[in-house]
């Protein structure tokens, strides 16, 4: 297939995450990941979308948490079938009649049309369109002014609360689960323009697929979505056989009651510093054996990656994943808890942040989706979810 003309996309803007408890989600985005609260959305627009928001900022990172206020708003719907999650994508685009358009050629299915909107003096425009990632939707927007905003958004005067200490900077990727991706996949390339970026498959027991010996483990396959104009990334996950429904992509749709975002990454320029630094706070990591850190050493040099900064004893302790690639460059990973283990609630579902700091390798690292997938399992395991 030839490329297609790009849709003009900038950065992902923002992520709109809906919530029974704004309160609940502070607790662990502001007052332990310091995020600053930058503003809420007015009265007018709360009555007409019976909902409230709230938006959260840290560097280039901004989440707008939304609940529900009354029956029939977007939130309260996507709380119907699911818990708390990613209920929308918001993209800045360069030309939002061209995108519109461009989406609307390649069979995208529109939500409404173009609307204009004034906020803070400033002229704006959006759009939304359904999509195969469950109930998420996505939306996009061009804004004269690039701080951003949505109708009836009241901007604080000056930052409230977190300082962004941790040095979040921005949404490096975002992970999506399946049971089937092949639609979401021919749909991102198709009506998106997006572009493979990389891919894995494997299962915990390296047991072939003809094999017939009995298995306990379970697999995945993973294919990277990408937007070469802007950058923008999406990894796509479904399950693999055997043991299709003991794996943790199976369980997550289970939870999440369908397809839907599983995870967000966020970048850092010192995870080390980071992850001691939340620690301390009483945020929870998903775990890492300790073996992972005894094959370390050689797994690296298998890789090409002959060296690292980093003392192996601290990332043990800290359980920060490494990974790399055959120029020597290499990244460094962690997974916090999903938000229903993070908040002590069911209903905060299987959502979780992941940290991030590249070191030259841009990919996404066999070794540490492995062991991220591991860690899930074990976790699984320990709450009788897999035998």
């Amino acid at each position: 297939m030839a490329k297609l003309e790009p849709l003009g996309i900038i950065r992902l803007d923002s992520l709109h995450y809906y919530v029974h408890d704004i309160d609940r989600v502070r607790t662990l985005f502001a007052d332990k990941m310091d995020f600053a609260e930058i503003g809420v959305s007015g009265e007018a627009m709360n009555k007409r979308g019976k909902q409230r928001s709230v938006v959260f900022q840290a560097g280039d990172a901004t989440f707008v948490f939304i609940e529900p206020m009354g029956i029939g708003g977007a939130a309260w719907r996507f709380l119907q079938k699911h818990p708390e999650g990613i209920g929308t994508l918001v993209f800045q685009v360069e030309d939002i009649d061209k995108a519109y358009h461009l989406l609307d050629e390649r069979g995208a299915t529109l939500m409404g049309e173009v609307e204009h909107f004034v906020n803070e003096d400033r002229k704006n425009a959006t759009f939304a369109i359904t999509t195969p990632f469950g109930d998420t939707t996505f939306r996009f927007v061009e804004r004269e002014d690039p701080r951003g905003g949505f109708p009836d958004f009241v901007r604080h005067a000056e930052p409230r609360g977190g300082t962004n200490r941790y040095g979040f900077g921005e949404v490096d990727h975002i992970t999506s689960n399946f049971l089937t991706m092949k639609p979401a996949l021919l749909w991102m390339e198709h009506v998106l323009g997006f572009e493979e970026y990389w891919e894995v498959a494997f299962h915990t027991d390296d047991i072939s697929k003809k094999s017939s010996k009995q298995v306990h483990g379970s697999g995945l396959k993973s294919v990277v979505m990408w937007d070469p104009h802007s950058g923008v990334k999406f990894a796509n996950n479904e399950p693999a056989p055997p043991n299709f429904r003991a794996s943790q992509i199976h369980l997550f749709a289970e939870d999440h009651r369908g397809a839907g975002i599983q995870h967000t990454a966020l970048t850092v320029p010192d995870i080390i510093s980071t992850v001691k630094a939340l620690n301390a706070t009483g945020i929870e990591f998903m775990p890492t054996p300790a073996s992972y850190y005894d094959m370390l050493p050689q797994r690296l040099k298998d890789i090409g990656v002959n060296a690292i900064d980093e003392d192996i004893d601290v990332l043990r302790e800290l359980q920060i994943l490494v990974d790399g690639a055959e120029n020597h460059s290499y990244m460094l990973q962690i997974f916090l808890q999903e938000q229903a283990a993070q908040l002590k609630a069911a209903e905060a579902g299987p959502f979780f942040i992941e940290i991030i700091q590249r070191k030259g390798d841009r990919g996404f690292g066999a070794g540490n989706f492995r062991a991220l997938f591991e860690s899930i399992e074990r976790s699984q395991v320990a709450a009788g979810r897999i035998l």
